[in-house]
């Protein structure tokens, strides 16, 4: 019998310390950004191409301790590149962004625009400090106690900033705070936009504008694009962002204007302190101003923004009159035409497409030339279908309203129609539309007039709701409303009036 016996078991395993891996070595270098990790075949490759470092990791590989058996199994893989010549070229490093000169956003390094996500410009949006003073339509001679509200807005070219004209009505005082600022500048409002909710302010100290950048607008997004809303919503005195992507394109119903102009559908978080803010795209770019927002408990997450063509036309218009003028509308009440019966009766062929007039406001340009039952076939050469609607982009399609609204109060358009069984090419002007009832006062105090203890007002949308409350499209006389929801003016100057207050004087009496 031998001197040393065999032990029973196993075979000692090899000491931690000389165990080898079969991976190259990684040399680190004096800046961590410099190693790229890739997951391809398990390695990690560093993007320094030196020779040195790549003959030590190969000898690193491939010498063994002398002391390590042959272990069981498949024989062992060499790396595939073992000389710094063969070694395939260094991955690009990530890139990161940076602000760009034109206000938009800039990618830094070897990535292409493509790869990584642009960083909007955040520091061009600022927070907007309103003092409103509203009027009092029960007592018109006096206004209401002051209260101060905030939203956001942001820098445009030209020393302006953009915000939502709900965010200053019947402003007393507006002021401005930079991103990381604790200084509030003091603004000078130059134009509101009621109708399409846009406001445009101004800056005189030099000092806000040093070192902001203003931005940059993009197209009108495609569905599903992605947006990113920036803003100083309720919740917090910093900078928001919120992201989602745009759900629908259409003719909405703007609430402040009460009128209906293009808009943004999008499920980004829209909340109170939102509006004004900037929303911009996966470029970088502005496409929108967030304005309002869908409260139902049975809808989440639906907000609005006012699209660049809306944006666009607001700011030409007032570079092109110096004032802002208004959106043109055509001064028509139509009707479908999907009816294949009402078509009959209208003499229309089968090839034609269109919408019936039901009614002509007789303040309007229109009512010159159009006449109640005109079928409106196309407008600036656009054919119109018989929904009322005009071909917008692929496989798109808008309401006919949209073209209008892309002209200038005084411009002309032209218009084909159908008149027993003729079809007549007329040029009509468009000028803005007047309600008999108004929507909005335009900023303006109400105007009254009292004689011997009686108090006249002039009716329009917010004395009912002052007068009434936020429901008063039912708790208003049924006369007011009626007036409101289907009368039209009759003469250019025409007003409805009301004893809005008895004077106690004569209660008295």
């Amino acid at each position: 019998m031998s001197e040393h016996k065999r032990k029973r078991g196993r075979k000692p395993k090899i000491p931690d310390a000389e165990k080898t891996l079969d991976l190259p070595s990684i040399a680190a270098s004096a800046d961590d950004d410099d190693v790229v990790f890739s997951v391809s075949n398990v390695e990690i490759i560093p993007t320094t191409t030196n020779p040195s470092i790549s003959s030590a990791a190969a000898t690193t590989t491939n010498n063994h301790h002398p002391d390590h058996r042959p272990r069981r199994g498949r024989p062992r893989k060499h790396p595939k590149h073992e000389t710094p010549e063969e070694k395939p070229p260094p991955l690009p490093r990530a890139g990161h962004c940076r602000p760009a000169e034109n206000g938009g956003a800039d990618f830094a390094g070897d990535v292409e625009p493509g790869v990584a996500r642009v960083v909007p410009a955040m520091d061009a949006v600022v927070k907007v400090f309103c003092v409103h003073t509203e009027p009092n339509f029960s007592l018109p001679w006096q206004r209401k106690r002051q209260y101060s509200s905030s939203s956001s807005g942001f820098a445009i070219g030209g020393r302006r900033v953009l915000t939502n004209a709900h965010s200053v009505e019947h402003y007393t005082q507006v002021k401005l705070k930079k991103r990381g600022s604790d200084t509030k500048y003091l603004a000078t409002v130059l134009a509101i936009g009621t109708e399409c909710d846009i406001a445009m302010l101004t800056v005189e100290d030099d000092e806000f504008w040093e070192g902001v950048l203003p931005v940059e607008f993009g197209e009108l997004p495609a569905l599903q694009d992605a947006v990113t809303v920036v803003g100083y919503p309720i919740g917090g005195d910093t900078i928001s962002v919120t992201s989602g992507v745009v759900s629908r394109i259409e003719i909405l119903s703007y609430v402040h204007g009460s009128t209906e102009l293009l808009g943004l559908q999008i499920d980004a978080a829209i909340n109170s302190g939102n509006s004004g803010g900037p929303a911009f795209n996966d470029k970088g770019k502005c496409v929108g101003i967030a304005f309002q927002s869908l409260k139902h408990e049975d809808v989440e997450n639906i907000g609005y923004v006012i699209p660049t063509p809306v944006i666009m036309h607001f700011i030409q218009d007032y570079e092109k009159n110096g004032a802002y003028t208004g959106f043109p509308l055509l001064g028509v009440e139509w009707q479908k035409m999907e009816n294949p019966d009402l078509r009959v009766a209208m003499s229309m062929k089968a090839d034609q497409k269109g919408v019936r007039i039901r009614r002509v406001d007789p303040t309007a340009p229109e009512s010159e030339v159009l006449k109640p039952s005109d079928i409106i076939l196309s407008f600036d050469g656009i054919d119109i279908a018989n929904d009322g609607t005009v071909p917008f982009r692929h496989g798109e399609r808008i309401g006919f309203s949209y073209l209008v609204s892309q002209k200038y109060t005084g411009d002309s358009a032209a218009v084909k129609v159908l008149r027993d069984s003729k079809i007549l090419n007329f040029n009509i002007t468009l000028a803005t539309h007047r309600r008999l009832i108004p929507s909005h006062n335009k900023g303006r105090p109400p105007s009254y007039y009292i004689i011997a203890g009686f108090v006249f007002s002039t009716v329009s949308v917010p004395y009912l709701r002052s007068e009434y409350g936020k429901d008063y499209e039912y708790e208003a006389p049924v006369k007011l409303l009626d007036k409101l929801l289907y009368s039209m003016p009759q003469l250019p100057d025409e007003q409805l009036v009301v004893v809005s207050q008895v004077s106690s004087l004569l209660e008295l009496l």
